[in-house]
C-alpha cells in the first residue's frame, strides 16, 4: 500500500491535463483600468502588526466608542420593534434618523427637514450615488490638490476627467478655481472644505463665499464632504457652504457618523435639491435598495437616548491631547526645513519634507523602525509633491505618539 506522499505525484500529475484545459476568466470591465488601489488602504495592510505606531490610517479611537450606550440603542431596538428592525425598509432612510439628523444640522445653522436627507451607507456611497446621477464619462470633476483618495477612485470609476485646482495653505485658491472652471465647463467641484483630507486645512468664509459666486456664475455643482466638521479643538466654527445662499441650489453637503459614533455602523447622509436627491435614491435602488434598518434604528434609538454632543466632546478633548502632542513633536522628529500646519481639528497634520527627501522611499526605512505614514504623493491629482506626507493623531494616545516620533526621528537618522 502507497503511503499518502508516495501518492501525491500521481494526483497531481493526474489533475494536470484537466487543469490545462481550463478556459482564462473573462476580462474585467475597461472602467476599471485606470483606477489603481487605494495607497492608504494597502500601507494599512503592511502595518497590521501591533508593535507598529501607525500615523497612517485616519481611525477613530476604538477605545473611545461608546459601546455600552449603541449596544444599549440595538438592544432597545430589537426588543421593542424587531419585526420593523429586521425588515426591508424604505430607500430614502428611517424616518426617525432624518429627524434626528436635520435637527442637527438646522442646530448648527442649516435649516434642514427630513425630506431633506437621504440615508446612506457611509458617506463615501453618498458621493458614488452623487456621482451616478451626475457625473457622464468623460465629464469634468474638479477636486483639490491634493485630494481625498477615494473620492479620486469613485470619479475615476465614472469615467470623468478630474482635473486639479491649485491650492495653498488656506485650502483652495479662489481665482485659480474660477479660471480653471471658465475654460473647462465642469460639472462638479468636490472639496472638504474643514479639516480636509489629508491636509486638515479650513477654507476660511471668505474663500467659501467666493466658492458658492463661482459655482452660481459659472454653472456647476458643489460637493462639499463634511465628515470631520464636529471634531474642532480651536477657533471659530465656518458656516458650510451649503449655507450661502448663492450655492444653496446647487450645493451638495455629505455627513458621516462614523467620525462621532462609530465607523461600523457605515451611516452616512447626504442633502441636496429635491431633483438631485430624487436621481441619488433611484442610483440608490439600484445599488442596495436600503441602507441596513436596525443599523438605521439603532442610530435613531442612540440619538433619542443618549447625548451625542456630550460624547462628541469627550472625542474632543481626547483629540485635542493628541494634536497637541504630534505637534510638540515634529520640530524633534522631522529634518531641519520641514514643514507642517497646525489644524484647528480633524484628524490630520500635513507635512513637506525638506528638499531631496521622499516620503514614499522613506516609508520601508521608517515601517523598518516600527513606525508608519501616509506619503502625500498619491493624494496629488497634479504634480505631486515628493516630501508631503499625512500624519493621523487620533488612533494612538500622547505618551504612544511621542514613542512614535521617536522612532520617526530614528527613520531619518536623527
Amino acid at each position: 500500500m502507497l503511503s499518502a506522499a508516495e501518492s501525491a505525484p500521481a494526483v497531481a500529475s493526474a489533475a494536470a491535463p484537466e487543469a490545462a484545459s481550463v478556459a482564462p476568466p473573462p476580462p474585467t470591465a475597461s472602467r476599471l483600468a485606470g483606477v489603481g488601489a487605494s495607497p492608504v488602504r494597502e500601507i494599512l495592510a503592511l502595518t497590521a502588526r501591533p508593535e507598529v505606531i501607525s500615523f497612517a490610517g485616519g481611525l477613530p479611537a476604538p477605545e473611545l466608542f461608546d459601546v455600552a450606550g449603541i449596544r444599549a440603542a440595538y438592544d432597545r431596538v430589537l426588543a421593542e420593534n424587531p419585526q420593523h428592525a429586521l425588515q426591508y425598509s424604505t430607500t430614502e432612510g428611517d424616518p426617525e434618523l432624518r429627524t434626528a439628523v436635520a435637527a442637527r444640522l438646522a442646530a448648527r445653522g442649516l435649516p434642514t427637514g427630513p425630506d431633506d436627507l437621504l440615508v446612506t451607507t457611509g458617506s463615501q456611497q453618498a458621493l458614488t450615488l452623487l456621482t451616478t446621477a451626475l457625473v457622464e464619462p468623460g465629464a469634468v470633476v474638479l477636486v483639490e490638490d491634493p485630494c481625498y483618495l477615494a473620492a479620486l477612485q469613485t470619479f475615476g470609476f465614472a469615467g470623468a476627467r478630474v482635473v486639479p485646482v491649485p491650492t495653498d495653505d488656506d485650502g483652495i485658491i479662489p481665482e485659480a478655481l474660477e479660471e480653471i472652471a471658465v475654460r473647462e465647463k465642469p460639472t462638479l467641484l468636490y472639496l472638504v472644505p474643514t479639516f480636509q483630507n489629508p491636509t486638515g486645512r479650513t477654507l476660511p468664509a471668505e474663500r467659501r463665499t467666493a466658492v458658492a459666486g463661482a459655482a452660481a456664475r459659472i454653472g456647476f455643482w458643489i460637493v462639499e464632504d463634511d465628515p470631520y466638521g464636529e471634531l474642532r479643538y480651536e477657533g471659530e466654527r465656518v458656516p458650510w457652504i451649503a449655507a450661502d445662499p448663492a450655492a444653496a441650489d446647487r450645493t451638495v453637503l455629505l455627513g458621516s457618523f462614523s467620525k462621532v459614533m462609530a465607523p461600523g455602523l457605515r451611516l452616512g447622509y447626504l442633502r441636496a435639491p429635491a431633483g438631485l436627491r430624487r436621481s441619488c435614491v433611484i442610483a440608490k435602488q439600484a445599488a442596495d435598495l436600503h441602507t441596513s434598518t436596525i443599523d438605521q434604528a439603532a442610530a435613531a434609538r442612540y440619538l433619542r437616548d443618549s447625548d451625542l454632543d456630550a460624547h462628541v466632546a469627550v472625542i474632543r478633548a481626547a483629540y485635542h491631547e493628541r494634536r497637541d502632542a504630534m505637534l510638540e513633536g515634529l520640530p524633534a522628529a522631522l529634518p531641519e526645513g520641514s514643514r507642517w500646519n497646525r489644524p484647528e481639528g480633524g484628524m490630520f497634520i500635513w507635512v513637506r519634507l525638506p528638499a531631496g527627501h521622499d516620503a514614499t522611499g522613506l516609508l520601508k526605512t521608517a515601517v523598518g523602525h516600527e513606525v508608519a505614514y501616509v506619503p502625500g504623493a498619491p493624494f496629488f491629482c497634479g504634480e505631486p509633491d515628493p516630501g508631503a506626507m499625512r500624519l493621523s493623531f487620533t488612533t494612538h494616545s500622547a505618551d504612544e505618539i511621542r514613542e512614535g516620533l521617536h522612532r520617526l526621528a530614528k527613520s531619518f537618522g536623527m
